[in-house]
């Protein structure tokens, strides 16, 4: 790590910073201490800041780290898949939420149902997948990477590891960097509210997407655009449920046809993460550009520099798992390009953090303090200590994650728990009247329960053994498949309970604005 990269890094990381400044600076604020202006920019995003939050705070190291970590073409599904996650966003969610003046996904519960407390529910559960998924993943990714790129090493000051002997032993670099980001992350969300994420998520998304475009070139040139060397499996987009060696395939060609695309609905069209950004513009149809846009950027741009380095890598050094990006740019870019690619690697780390703590905040805000405490007289400042404590605790679970074999595999088979029992409620809440809000919570709740036994194969929990028979069978199910299993049962449980426990019939009404009778 030579003192050009250092001095490029940190001119583009302070650059980045002045931008947000100058463009936030002489905004409409509104009222600086409402929900509406400190969540929601005062309604003022335009199109392209949209479309450059939403690319820029789902693109972070859990993608290009994670994604190019399985060093396969395959993965490129979850990024086309994404695709129809947006284009219902755009078409179907935004709309209903702005009719329903919405300051998060899910106050629409509180209306459909007539209850806040299904409202309260689903919030712990976004907030539990924030806290102890997405946060640490985030910072854990930002800091390999950023590792593997410079060859930065602090263990002469530190040590090698931290912890060292304990279950959650860890790189003593990666946890440095982890908490710089975690620090100043957590002061963008606190000093600047949504609009400054928003804006600086677009600038760092021009940055960041025209290198992306540029290792690909790159990478492609340093093996002569020849693939003749990589194994064909890791090349075909339609693979079964094992590869060669044995071990199982990240996403099976038939996990398309049942919970991939539900996943996808469930994080572009429920997330408040995500669907923040679209509610923040002053109407429906500017908010319909830059989820348009966004959509456009997805499908053209995202696939090929999540997936192509990763495999070119594989080429190159073999087998190297989620430090394969790392290296990869470290080698291919020069020192005045890999400087100012670190700094755009860790404007998305950041970008993408404060995203999800903006976020966090606001569910807390709007979800629960409001709700059950008292009025927020200061919004900032009461989303300053959610922020903080958020930063604090994700910093705590960063260790864990150090010990996993594959981030993005992780993060998406642990939110399984959460995701799909919350997109029933939506699902339920949205196509039906006449439904309690207690039948979908419980349904949900059976959901969570449901995936918990099948996906991490607790069989021994109902006496069913995983390594022989039936148990071996259900072994032998991925993930995704257990997610579309989720969404069916959670649904039907809610639908059953509303009739046999509630004596409740639910009426069909997909569309229908009118909320249900009371709970």
């Amino acid at each position: 790590m030579d003192m050009l990269q250092v001095g490029i890094f940190f001119f583009i990381t302070a650059v980045i910073g002045f931008l947000t400044y100058l463009s936030c600076r002489n905004a409409p604020s509104g009222d600086r201490g409402s929900d509406h202006d400190y969540f929601l920019a005062n309604g003022g995003l335009s199109w392209y800041f949209v479309a450059g939050s939403i690319t820029l705070t789902n693109l972070s190291t859990d993608q290009l780290v994670g994604m190019n970590g399985n060093q396969m073409l395959l993965l490129a599904w979850w990024e086309l898949a994404a695709v129809v996650g947006l284009l219902i966003l755009a078409f179907v969610f935004i709309p209903i939420y702005y009719r329903n003046n919405c300051t998060t996904t899910t106050e629409l519960l509180q209306r459909k149902y007539d209850n806040k407390h299904i409202r309260a529910v689903i919030s712990v559960l976004f907030l539990l997948g924030n806290l102890f998924i997405f946060l640490p993943a985030i910072l854990y990714g930002g800091s390999l990477f950023l590792k593997s790129t410079t060859g930065a090493d602090f263990s002469s000051v530190f040590g090698e590891r931290l912890f060292v002997g304990s279950p959650v032993e860890v790189d003593s670099t990666i946890f440095v960097m982890a908490i710089t980001f975690a620090i100043v992350g957590a002061l963008y969300a606190i000093l600047g509210g949504l609009r400054a994420v928003a804006v600086s998520d677009t600038y760092s998304g021009v940055l960041i997407l025209s290198l992306a475009v540029l290792v690909v070139i790159l990478a492609l040139n340093a093996i002569n655009w020849d693939f003749s060397d990589v194994p064909a499996e890791r090349l075909n987009m339609f693979l079964g449920n094992e590869l060669e060696d044995g071990s199982e395939t990240p996403i099976p060609w038939h996990t398309l046809l049942t919970g991939m695309i539900f996943i996808q609905i469930f994080y572009w069209s429920t997330n408040q993460t995500i669907t923040q950004r679209a509610m923040a513009s002053p109407s429906v149809e500017e908010a319909r550009k830059g989820i348009l846009a966004a959509a456009g950027i997805r499908l053209l741009i995202i696939p090929v520099i999540a997936v192509v380095p990763g495999v070119v890598a594989y080429k190159l050094y073999g087998d190297v798992g989620d430090a394969a990006y790392g290296m990869i740019v470290g080698d291919i870019l020069p020192p005045i390009l890999s400087g100012a690619f670190a700094a755009a690697i860790a404007a998305a780390v950041l970008t993408t953090f404060n995203s999800i703590l903006n976020a966090s905040a606001a569910l807390y805000v709007c979800d629960f303090h409001e709700s059950y405490i008292d009025e927020a007289r200061d919004v900032p400042k009461l989303s300053m200590y959610v922020s903080i404590a958020m930063t604090v605790l994700a910093i705590v679970l960063v260790p864990i994650f150090a010990s996993q074999e594959s981030i993005i595999n992780t993060v998406q088979q642990l939110y399984g728990l959460l995701s799909m029992p919350i997109l029933s409620a939506f699902i339920v809440g949205l196509a039906f009247r006449n439904v309690s809000a207690w039948a979908a919570i419980i349904g949900v709740v059976t959901g969570v329960l449901v995936y918990a036994v099948f996906s991490f194969k607790l069989y021994g929990l109902i006496g069913i053994s995983p390594e022989e028979g039936i148990g071996a069978t259900l072994a032998s199910v991925h993930y995704i498949h257990y997610m579309f299993v989720t969404l069916v049962v959670s649904i039907g449980t809610a639908l059953l309970s509303n009739l046999i426990v509630f004596g409740r019939k639910a009426e069909l009404s997909i569309g229908s604005s009118e909320p249900a009778p009371a709970a």
